[in-house]
């Protein structure tokens, strides 16, 4: 959830609302791909790749203030897209990241009596004879529900206990809310499917079912108790990870009655200098844990936001643990499948040694890349990538020439864009929890390095995975010495195909070069001969109007062509 940051109450949309609410979503939606598809298709097209290069920061920012507006106002889901947007400084520019960032404690609180209509409903009892004490104002709101602290009869106190705990309600009407919002993002995900920009790497009709999925679990508050159950066993062990317990008799599908476990924000430096507690401590901590959840466990918190963790300082500062991270919101979880998490353990690995070639095996096994994909040349940038970055921190980063950047995308971008890549099932969580993550460490520490945290924790996966190790080498020696016995045969025939000449040597980059090279003139070829027609045709026109009219509708033709030529190339 987030911190409230306004006292009015926003008002809750009726059912007359949903149509009005749905055409307003899909309106925006249509306008911003129309500008996109202007700037980045068509204007490259006509050779005016320029303005769209110039214009694109602007661009930008444009829709990030517009969408932040739009989701300010409607609430629901588009809240929560908001909030992944802002999460992605992988792939998204800084100009809708850093505005699309408040969104994470930009939601309006409900009104208390609305609040207390729907919990009564669902307890079915008047609040004062449930709770000791109920505070009006929240304590935190968020997109689908908002919380307010409360007391515990005393006999219940006792049952339980807990004495101080939170009430979380939903929003009324969320429902409905969802429903509508969920059958926009659909209708969004259909049109982007049929744009081949966007299918080739993700299948979006996919990703959409995949947030519905989540976001219907989300609103399930009796789903969320039992995965905070579930993450609690997980870390039972470990004593830097608490979780709050959960009050059943008083919980339901939309009420959900916790533990009050409210401490220190994990991003509110000077509180924890105050506690006696180093940010810069708590940043490797932090992301042990999340790497805990992703490549042990295969459960993890999908929405580690700063206001969904607390640094709680321990009661006995002689303790070798002085301080845990505490966990709450276990609305959006993730699971990361047997077979996935043992490509993102060897991704990891080969990350924390700079393996280009191991980098490329694991990115195969976890799929992000089809199987037919040819990875000779995106090996080769990831090499360069590690040679030149590896091992640097974020404020290392800051400080390095953007020219190098720039080098650098220049030189393998095309490589990039060609490849088949695609988004498999369940990496949206992964990718929204791994963004946050290092969003929380660089806040807590602006010279975190990430890869101090990430190679300590693969080489304790190494270690743990030695039992494995003599089966590996086994079925390596086995692999080589049946290449070895094939070696004569194989040779044989490569020497028999250079004699008869039909071997082919492949080159995908010169490939890619002479089919751009072979479009560009036809699209000056066409370019040409409609200058040509136009002409014709306005000179004509002077003494033959009919015959003039023909020449310059018939120099459409080639105009079309010319924007067209080379599209499967797209």
């Amino acid at each position: 959830m987030s911190s409230v940051r306004r006292d009015r109450a926003d008002p809750v949309p009726g059912a007359g609302d949903t149509r009005a609410r749905y055409r307003r979503i899909l309106r925006f939606a249509a306008w911003h791909l129309a500008v996109t598809w202007w700037f980045e298709l068509f204007l490259p097209r006509v050779g005016l790749a320029r303005i769209a290069e110039r214009t694109r920061a602007k661009r930008m920012l444009r829709f990030a203030q517009r969408f932040h507006v739009l989701a300010v106002n409607l609430g629901g889901l588009m809240i929560k897209v908001g909030q992944f947007l802002s999460s992605r400084l992988d792939v998204l520019p800084p100009e809708i990241t850093k505005e699309l960032e408040g969104l994470q404690d930009e939601v309006p609180p409900v009104s208390f009596s609305a609040i207390r209509r729907l919990a009564e409903a669902e307890l079915g009892a008047r609040l004062d004879q449930l709770f000791a004490s109920v505070e009006e104002t929240p304590i935190a709101a968020a997109s689908l529900g908002q919380a307010h602290r409360a007391r515990l009869l005393p006999g219940d106190a006792v049952d339980t206990g807990l004495d101080h705990v939170v009430l979380k309600v939903q929003r009324p009407g969320i429902d409905a809310i969802v429903d509508v919002d969920l059958a926009a993002l659909r209708k969004v995900g259909g049109w982007l499917s049929h744009v081949r920009l966007v299918s080739d790497r993700a299948d979006m009709p996919a990703l959409v079912e995949e947030f519905a999925q989540t976001s219907l679990e989300e609103i399930d508050y009796l789903h969320e108790a039992a995965n905070s159950v579930r993450f609690a066993d997980d870390f039972a062990d470990n004593d830097r990870v608490s979780v709050p317990d959960v009050v059943w008799e008083r919980s339901t599908r939309r009420v959900l009655t916790l533990e009050d476990v409210t401490a220190i924000k994990i991003t509110d430096a000077e509180a924890l200098l105050a506690a006696g507690i180093d940010p810069a401590q708590v940043a490797p901590i932090f992301a042990s844990v999340m790497f805990d959840q992703m490549f042990t466990n295969g459960f993890f918190h999908a929405d580690p936001h700063p206001g969904n963790i607390f640094v709680t300082p321990g009661t006995d500062s002689a303790t070798e643990r002085p301080w845990k991270l505490t966990f709450i919101d276990f609305g959006m979880m993730g699971e990361v499948p047997a077979s996935t998490r043992s490509g993102l353990r060897k991704l990891l690995i080969a990350a924390a040694s700079r393996d280009g070639n191991g980098l490329m095996t694991a990115i195969s096994d976890v799929g992000v890349l089809v199987p037919s994909a040819d990875t000779v040349e995106l090996e080769r940038a990831l090499t360069h990538l590690f040679g030149r970055f590896g091992g640097m921190g974020f404020a290392e980063l800051r400080e390095v020439d953007p020219r190098e950047f720039l080098d650098f995308a220049v030189e393998f971008g095309d490589v990039v864009r060609s490849l088949p890549f695609q988004l498999p099932e369940n990496f949206l969580l992964i990718i929204r929890a791994m963004s946050l993550t290092s969003g929380v460490c660089s806040t807590l520490d602006a010279r975190f390095n990430l890869w101090d945290s990430v190679e300590p924790y693969a080489a304790q996966l190494l270690r743990d995975e030695r039992g494995n190790i003599v089966q590996d080498v086994a079925q390596q020696a086995f692999d080589a010495a049946g290449m070895a016995l094939g070696l004569p045969k194989r040779l044989e025939g490569l020497l028999t195909r250079i004699e008869d000449g039909s071997l082919a040597v492949a080159n995908p980059r010169l490939e890619r070069q002479v089919g751009r090279l072979d479009r560009t003139l036809q699209r000056s070829a066409s370019a040409l001969i409609f200058g040509a027609l136009l002409i014709a045709g306005s000179v004509v026109r002077a003494d033959d109007t009919a015959l003039g009219s023909v020449l310059m509708i018939v120099s459409v033709v080639p105009l079309l062509h010319g924007l067209w030529a080379g599209r499967s190339g797209i």
